[in-house]
């Protein structure tokens, strides 16, 4: 098992949806996790650009490192 570090961090591991398996580390255990990935536009609009943005939320029965976000896949 993984301790939290003296910054507080945790590791946390994001499940299903398009970053499913990734690892990354949280302070405070938020609720929910915020992933963008970058669209490819046909055209730059004054330097405008599109995201897809996904919503990972903490399992709350997880209580040990790593923390699990399961993909919410009806937000935002």
């Amino acid at each position: 098992m993984e301790t939290s570090d003296a910054t507080g961090q945790e590791t946390a591991v994001l499940d299903d949806g398009p970053a499913d398996g990734l690892r990354i580390r949280v302070t405070g255990r938020p609720r929910a996790i915020q992933v963008t990935y970058p669209c490819e536009a046909d055209a730059s609009l004054g330097g405008v650009r599109a995201e897809a943005l996904y919503i990972y939320r903490r399992d709350l029965r997880v209580e040990h490192e790593p923390l699990r976000y399961g993909f919410d896949a009806a937000s935002p």
